[in-house]
């Protein structure tokens, strides 16, 4: 009986999950700083990562950026109204399908980006050995967890 190993208790996975859920925040807060800065409003810098970060020879449609945001598709048609009116996006009708848009980044919109995406990335190599950190314990203690309520 007083030869078992302490075994984790749910306050350090809680302790974990709630440093990793910190860094992350701390993480969407630079972001949405630096898009602000950029002259972009948060999600209008999420819509354009996503259409420029799909996937090559996909035609990048609203309904799509709207679940790669998780929005409703007219929400996600008026933050794609914005985009266009300010020159960031292009929207155009499918060939296909004339009942779709497609979208791209205009060179104006590539440009905010790519400032963006310097900023960005930087900061998540500084965030990095903090976010590992924390998947590794919370991996590592979920695991104990699960093996002690097995016994």
């Amino acid at each position: 009986m007083g030869n078992q190993p302490a075994t984790p208790g749910p306050d350090l996975l809680l302790k974990t999950l709630a440093e990793f859920r910190y860094e992350l925040r701390r993480f969407l807060l630079f972001s949405e700083c630096a898009a602000l800065e950029a002259g972009l409003q948060p999600q209008q810098h999420q819509l354009l990562l996503q259409v420029a970060g799909a996937p090559e020879n996909m035609a990048v449609t609203i309904a799509y950026a709207a679940e790669r945001l998780g929005l409703k598709h007219n929400s996600a048609v008026e933050l794609v109204d914005r985009s266009v009116r300010e020159g960031l996006l292009e929207r155009t009708a499918d060939v296909n399908d004339k009942r779709r848009a497609i979208l791209r980044v205009t060179r104006k919109g590539k440009l905010v980006l790519g400032r963006l995406a310097g900023s960005h990335a930087e900061e998540l190599n500084e965030l990095a050995p903090r976010l590992t950190g924390a998947l590794k314990h919370i991996s590592f203690n979920a695991h104990r967890s699960n093996n002690v309520e097995a016994r």
